[in-house]
């Protein structure tokens, strides 16, 4: 048996009157810092000294030539059968087509997955006849390939429907005059480039205008307008007013630059090209901060730090090794993230719209820690091909896929391993991480209610026993219009109070760069944390502070709460999000969950308990978490007159053999 205790104290200010709290900590961190002007691509290189060392496709790519059947067949190894099965499966796939009503429902209902499903399945079939075709090569493929091929250069575009307001006209239908290039395009882009690239000349035996037509169209939608548009938000030429540049930014680099990589054969037009998509990159890099975490979460690392790795690989192989940010400690410190993040048995720390199941790929994390030199990502990625059979990646980045098979034997002999640290602190994203030896995993994030894919959960934390989460963070929901307009912060999932943190005489925390946790101090040695969160909450909630802090012990972990109010308006309430199988009784809380029962005990003097059971019709979250989670409300009593209280909660946790 493993006894967790979380302590929880509770003082108000009165006449001058207050309790400190907490100890004197050691290390003070200052609020969140602007980006930092590094330029480390376009400041270190110039459109003519990348002249003289771009490759065109002939030069660079790695992998065999489509007729080369002795390279795919080393290549392949154990794979080949695999992926010659993903493609037969393929073979009598009828192209969905993607009507207007698909478009237009986006505007009308804030549907965006009506069109993006069927799209998706589109692109996910063609990625596995490709692949099939390449590992078998006997031309079985290729007519359902040039299906493909035509089905998509007949569209008028290959956005996705809920990113066409990027258009002039601001409208979310396609407008064959104003082609605009988002993650949807660029991806979709890549792969038809691929398709180009190996197979042209079969195609052109077929009939000519099959590549032909496919280079124009890879041109009109993706080559021209990279080269000539600048107002596109993710290249980051025009800042957008709240200077966010997130995951769009590298990996609509790392897919535009593979298009322009695999059909342009002018050098001095590539190197041009080249150098344009690194002032855009340097933008990514300048905004996010050095100390590496991602403040999308751990399901974003893919696409941010895992794109930013792909752009670097790639311009990596385009130049001739002749480019390489792979020795920068930031280029490391943003791939080690994902190790730090993840608690282990599938479950990551998932603060923001991420997930809290793991979802990265080991081969990507082994080849980004290679390229870094860190052996604690390589025996990362080695684990997760073992324990989640993540060694190869299917999909639609034939890239990766492509790298993937490239690195899967050393990858498959490489040693697998993985143990989270006992601290991780990430002091400018303000997101820390303590583990110990009782099994608890606890993070805790500061931060502000601006941040990209951001909630308004500023001074939040969960907590793991064993591996197995207790006090959680939802995520979120299927994404939809909603979603990223204004009424956001009406969806529960974005909502402080169903985070947990306290409601502060009756207010939430409320969205914007302003509101924010401060005066951050830790000490690492005690696993020791503190901030003031008063700045999340707006200025009608009448406090001047309110300290929250954390502290672990082994098996313990203690809450700490010292306020000091204007007035007190209403009961305070302190929200804890939870999974699993409640039991509420006077003074305590039960909790079965994953083979652990976890017992809450509050005074009952003080404060009346409530839960509240959150159904999760959503299927982004129910695959996650069940369908339901509880939400428990500690309030204050009417009646309550003393200034200063303390409160504690005691967690006894049970492993189950």
């Amino acid at each position: 048996m493993k006894l967790l205790f979380i302590g929880f104290m509770h003082v108000i200010k009165r006449a001058g009157l207050y309790l400190t709290i907490l100890p004197a900590l050691l290390l003070t961190v200052a609020d969140v810092q602007a980006s930092a002007e590094r330029n480390y691509l376009a400041g270190r290189n110039t459109v003519a000294s990348l002249v003289s060392e771009v490759q065109t496709a002939s030069g660079w790519v790695p992998y065999p030539r489509y007729t080369d059947r002795a390279g795919w067949d080393s290549l392949l190894g154990e794979n080949k059968a695999e992926l010659i099965r993903r493609g037969e499966r393929q073979l009598k796939y009828v192209w969905k087509v993607i009507p207007a009503t698909a478009y237009l429902a986006y505007e009308r209902t804030g549907d965006r997955t009506i069109m993006q499903e069927p799209n998706s399945d589109n692109n996910n079939a063609l990625s596995d006849l490709v692949m099939a075709e390449l590992a078998e090569g006997k031309g079985r493929f290729i007519d359902q390939i040039i299906n493909g091929v035509f089905y998509n250069c007949e569209r008028t575009s290959w956005v996705l429907s809920a990113h066409l307001p990027a258009q002039l006209s601001k409208r979310a239908f396609p407008d064959h005059t104003d082609p605009v290039i988002d993650l949807g395009s660029g991806e979709l882009g890549a792969l038809l480039a691929w398709t180009y690239y190996f197979f042209r000349e079969e195609f052109d035996s077929v009939n000519p205008v099959i590549p032909q037509r496919l280079k124009k169209e890879l041109y009109d939608k993706i080559i021209v307008p990279y080269r000539t548009v600048d107002r596109y938000w993710w290249l980051a030429f025009v800042p957008r007013e709240d200077g966010m540049v997130n995951n769009w930014n590298p990996w609509t680099n790392f897919n535009c630059l593979q298009v322009i990589a695999l059909l342009e054969t002018d050098t001095v037009q590539l190197a041009k090209d080249v150098y344009r998509s690194m002032r855009s990159v340097d933008k990514f890099i300048n905004y996010v901060n050095f100390d590496g975490a991602c403040e999308e979460g751990p399901s974003y690392w893919e696409h941010a730090a895992g794109k930013l790795y792909d752009y670097l690989q790639l311009v990596h192989m385009i130049t001739g090794s002749k480019v390489d940010l792979f020795g920068e400690p930031m280029i490391r410190n943003l791939g080690e993230y994902i190790s730090r993040s993840y608690v282990g048995n599938g479950w990551v720390v998932n603060f923001a719209d991420a997930s809290a199941q793991f979802s990265a790929k080991g081969g990507l994390v082994y080849r980004y820690g290679k390229a870094v030199n860190s052996k604690e990502m390589m025996e990362f990625g080695a684990y997760l091909a073992r324990e989640n059979s993540t060694a190869l990646s299917y999909g639609t980045d034939i890239f990766r896929s492509l790298e993937s098979l490239r690195y899967y034997p050393e990858l498959m002999a490489a040693r697998a391993a993985h143990q989270p640290a006992a601290a991780s602190l990430y002091p400018e994203t303000q997101f820390y991480y303590f583990s110990n030896s009782k099994g608890l995993f606890l993070a805790v994030k500061g931060g502000y209610n601006a941040e990209s894919h951001n909630h308004n959960d500023a001074g939040t934390f969960s907590l793991w026993a064993g591996t197995i989460p207790v006090l959680i963070d939802a995520g979120v929901g299927t994404y939809t219009r909603q979603t990223f307009g204004p009424e956001r912060y009406s969806i529960w999932t974005m909502r402080s109070n169903y985070h947990n943190l306290p409601t502060i005489n009756g207010q939430e925390q409320k969205f914007g760069k302003e509101y924010r946790a401060r005066s951050i101090r830790v000490d690492e040695k005690r696993k020791q944390i503190s901030m003031d969160i008063a700045g999340a909450y707006p200025s009608v909630a009448a406090l001047n502070s309110w300290v929250r802090g954390y502290r672990m012990y082994p098996g313990k972990l203690e809450i700490t709460d010292a306020i000091d109010l204007q007035e007190r308006k209403a009961p305070q309430q302190f929200h804890f999000m939870m999974q699993g199988e409640l039991v509420l009784t006077e003074g305590s809380v039960g909790i079965g969950v994953e083979g652990h029962d976890v017992a809450l005990r509050y005074d009952a003097r003080a404060f009346s308990a409530s839960v509240d059971t959150v159904a999760l019709p959503d299927p982004r979250l129910s695959k996650v978490w069940g369908s339901r989670l509880y939400r428990l409300t500690l309030t204050e009593r009417p009646d309550e007159r003393r200034l200063r209280y303390q409160h504690q909660f005691q967690v006894v946790v049970t492993a189950k053999k």
